[in-house]
């Protein structure tokens, strides 16, 4: 049994691709993702950790994705589109009035995809040199991408209603229906092929530079899929599903420290006997689609693959649900005769049990250490720099986190003194996330991380996801004045220091 290899010292940011600035509305993986390498490489980083990559819906939620194995058209650059010759420098300049510090969603959900049906047409005139390329991605991906682009198509058609509320044809996947839907939507069906070929395109290029610049790409895998995906509609037999293709019970959490209804995710449950049946024959073409695009993968809600919280689809919270046991080590024992290695880093935060504990430790699997949540009770808290294990992430906060500011600013002042005992200074407002980077840098945890809002130390405005709310959330920009504000030197001593260069 072999967990995560290669799992050396290292330092990195958290940083997903739509936060990075940019004139576009939306980060992108064009000129300021590669200047963002620069800095990492300059700073002595080795890491840059992203959240899932696939294509969202009109919340943005990178964790309800139409597709477990595409990806999301929002973060293809219009300037490397222009580079390849598919639009003008003309067309990218005509864009509206952006803000800076926030996706603004309508506007992006109107500009992109006209940006990207421009494209398009440009490739069918033959612009541009693509096609084999193109041709030969296509049939590389095939395994998923001929449902996926005739999924997207459908939901197009049909003005993005759920595909349970399709024509019966289409819903169940009749042969007949789904050969006539292929012929009559046959140019929607290519641009969408196309759409996917410009983002993966892109993606291996910006890979491919960070491996230049000697960083490597940290992924991010949820365990469940939204209802509302292509593959749940592809396989609905591997779900939990009524008759009308609707789910009986949803995934989440309990109350926890996030939210004390819990978190009531809405994702279908796995049918996990039907999926072992098949080989689990999609979950390893999910994981051969990560490990073909980031170096290491972190699996959201490790601990659902051994006991998932099942709640009523008709229940409003996650107040009523149960623990329902899942697949446990031999999911993973079956992925490893797969793959061989698996560069895995398992989330196990929230309410985890022995259980749980055990299985990342018999698959060799870093865990994750968060310092917001080292203060609370005693000096033997698991996350306190000096009780973490080599074999773990520890990171300032997360996504789901408050900024290291903003949870400062609402700490207790019994965890104020906690961290001023721990440090041995007084902390405030304006030295609290360099003290906690420090923290982390300094700690025996193989791989340290902090979301870049800890390094620039802004403020709850700019946090990224608060668990349990639907508004608001996945929007924060970094603004181009912050982020010419980084100074590497500020990292590379720290880095140096810590012999995470």
């Amino acid at each position: 049994m072999e967990g995560t290899s290669n799992f050396q010292r290292g330092g990195g940011i958290l940083l997903h691709p739509t936060s990075l600035p940019g004139p576009f509305g939306i980060g992108d993986l064009g000129p300021s993702a590669r200047k963002f390498i620069d800095f990492l490489a300059e700073s002595g980083l080795t890491y840059w950790q992203v959240l899932p990559l696939g294509p969202v819906m009109d919340e943005l939620s990178p964790y309800q994705s139409t597709s477990a194995m595409a990806g999301n058209p929002y973060l293809i650059s219009p300037e490397l589109l222009m580079e390849d010759g598919l639009v003008s420098e003309d067309r990218i300049r005509k864009i509206p009035d952006f803000p800076e510090r926030r996706v603004d969603i309508a506007s992006v959900l109107s500009w992109k995809p006209q940006l990207l049906k421009d494209a398009w047409k440009n490739f069918e005139q033959g612009v541009s040199s693509l096609d084999q390329e193109f041709e030969r991605f296509c049939e590389h991906h095939s395994e998923w991408l001929e449902d996926f682009v005739l999924f997207s198509s459908l939901r197009e058609v049909t003005g993005k209603k759920a595909w349970t509320e399709w024509n019966e044809g289409w819903k169940k996947r009749e042969p007949s229906a789904l050969s006539e839907a292929r012929e009559q939507y046959a140019d929607q069906i290519r641009f969408h092929r196309f759409i996917q070929f410009l983002f993966f395109r892109q993606w291996q290029l910006l890979r491919n530079y960070a491996h230049e610049k000697g960083v490597r790409l940290i992924g991010d895998l949820p365990i469940f899929v939204a209802h509302d995906s292509a593959d749940v509609w592809t396989f609905p037999d591997w779900f939990e599903l009524d008759e009308r293709g609707r789910p009986l019970r949803v995934a989440g959490v309990p109350p926890d420290y996030f939210s004390p209804t819990g978190q009531h995710w809405g994702n279908p449950l796995f049918l996990w006997e039907q999926m072992e049946a098949s080989g689990l024959y999609w979950w390893k073409l999910r994981l051969r689609m990560l490990f073909e695009s980031v170096d290491l993968v972190r699996i959201d809600h490790f601990r659902g693959f051994d006991q998932y919280w099942a709640i009523p689809a008709t229940d409003k919270t996650a107040e009523n649900g149960s623990w329902v046991n899942g697949p446990g080590k031999k999911f993973f024992d079956a992925m490893i005769r797969e793959f061989g290695t698996l560069p895995v880093i398992a989330e196990d935060l929230g309410l985890i049990t022995a259980e749980v504990n055990t299985m990342r430790k018999e698959c060799r699997f870093p865990g994750m250490k968060v310092l917001q949540f080292a203060f609370s009770e005693n000096w033997q808290q698991p996350f306190l720099p000096h009780n973490v294990e080599s074999l773990s992430v520890i990171y300032t906060g997360t996504h789901d986190n408050n900024t290291t500011k903003g949870w400062w600013k609402k700490a207790s002042p019994e965890i104020r003194q906690n961290i001023n005992r721990y440090l041995g200074f007084e902390t405030d407002e304006e030295n609290i996330s360099a003290a906690l980077v420090r923290l982390a840098w300094m700690s025996p945890a193989n791989l340290a991380l902090a979301p870049l809002q800890d390094l620039l130390n802004l403020d709850e405005s700019s946090r990224m996801n608060l668990p349990g709310t639907i508004e608001g959330n996945w929007l924060w920009r970094c603004s181009n004045e912050e982020f010419h504000s980084l100074d590497p030197n500020f990292l590379r001593e720290w880095t140096e220091i810590s012999g995470r260069a």
